[in-house]
């Protein structure tokens, strides 16, 4: 085929693929989306990097590329902390890095906003999500995942099994013999998320938060940087209980192992959001705005529940995965982790290491 013939090929069947894709959008989006749509093909793909597991990924990515034929999805699933400091480093560098960052380390990504890493989009699908969950245009909650408890249903009867954070104390205290280096939880000096999940505790339950860390520490709390890590020795029963794990893989688990139980905490339930954020770096800036609308539209919420076990944001999405169940069943004790500067505080190098030396000397470090 000559070079002329086939951009004319080329240049009917983008003329073709943007009415279908744009036949797929929400009434909402603005006329010129098509324009987007079609200068994302010529990008050809997106590069994500993400916190999230390529399992749990996997129903999204096959979709979007179903949704845009002809851009193809590069999905990198590394832990919050790696994640964070390969793209500084490969920003430093000059070098091919990630269009969209997907991290459930809340704090990390409001710092890349802070620190110029990123690029304002003001999405369509902005209004149509709580007023919480994104911070100038630039981080956007995806998800509504609450911050549970996760135990050993053969080991732990129903009747101890703790309800709120003083119960779990009380638990510990009652017969420590029992509960001797059989909690878990993250180890925050190397989980970003674990940081994260531990100082809005402290935020929340202020220093009964302390107490229930010392409580732990003095049973020889077992520290891992890994939720499957963890979920996969409560199983086994080496450990019994952990403590501030992600609802979503709990969930998850649970439904095929019936060792797992977990409880959403009666007295508060922090909730956290997996934030996008776009590169000012993008090499495929187009392509990353269709994913972030992606993820945050009807569609790729109904997915988020149904296919990759993961709590919608959203509430015109219906199941047990998503924000309107949970309120249903907690109402005001979900604590939902506002996206903001407010993330930054412990992140200032002295407070975080005051932090960090007051973690040590609770767990006896």
């Amino acid at each position: 085929m000559k070079i002329a013939q086939y951009l004319a090929a080329l240049a009917t069947l983008t003329a073709a693929l943007s009415p279908l894709a744009a036949a797929n959008q929400p009434d909402y989006y603005p006329a010129s989306y098509a324009s987007l749509v079609t200068a994302a093909r010529k990008e050809g793909k997106v590069i994500v990097y993400a916190a999230t597991d390529t399992a749990a990924a996997r129903p999204l990515v096959k979709d979007f590329e179903a949704l845009y034929p002809g851009i193809k999805v590069e999905y990198h699933d590394m832990s919050t902390t790696e994640l964070y400091n390969r793209f500084i480093s490969e920003s430093a560098a000059g070098s091919l890095s990630a269009d969209v960052l997907w991290s459930s380390a809340m704090d990390l990504q409001i710092k890349l906003v802070n620190d110029g890493y990123t690029a304002a989009y003001a999405s369509p699908e902005l209004p149509r999500l709580p007023a919480w969950s994104y911070y100038q245009n630039q981080a956007y909650g995806t998800t509504y995942e609450p911050v549970v408890f996760v135990y050993n249903k053969r080991l732990l009867s129903p009747k101890e099994v703790p309800q709120t954070h003083a119960d779990l104390a009380r638990l510990i205290k009652a017969d420590p013999a029992r509960f001797k280096g059989r909690i878990t939880t993250y180890d925050i000096e190397k989980s970003g998320v674990g940081f994260t999940y531990l100082t809005q505790d402290v935020r929340v339950g202020g220093a009964a938060t302390w107490d229930i860390v010392r409580t732990m520490g003095a049973s020889g709390l077992r520290l891992q940087s890994s939720t499957g890590t963890m979920l996969e020795r409560i199983s086994s029963g080496e450990n019994l209980i952990g403590y501030n794990m992600i609802g979503s893989y709990a969930y998850a688990k649970a439904r095929k192992d019936p060792a797992i139980g977990y409880v959403y905490p009666k007295d508060y339930t922090l909730v956290m959001s997996r934030l996008q954020a776009i590169a000012k770096t993008a090499s495929h800036p187009n392509a990353a705005r269709l994913w972030v609308d992606y993820l945050l539209s009807r569609r790729g919420q109904n997915l988020l529940a149904q296919r990759s076990d993961i709590y919608s944001l959203r509430s015109d999405v219906t199941g047990e995965l998503t924000i309107a169940e949970l309120t249903r069943q907690l109402g005001n004790s979900l604590k939902p982790i506002q996206v903001g500067p407010g993330l930054l505080v412990y992140l200032d190098q002295a407070k975080r290491l005051q932090f960090l030396k007051q973690w040590r000397q609770a767990i006896g470090r």
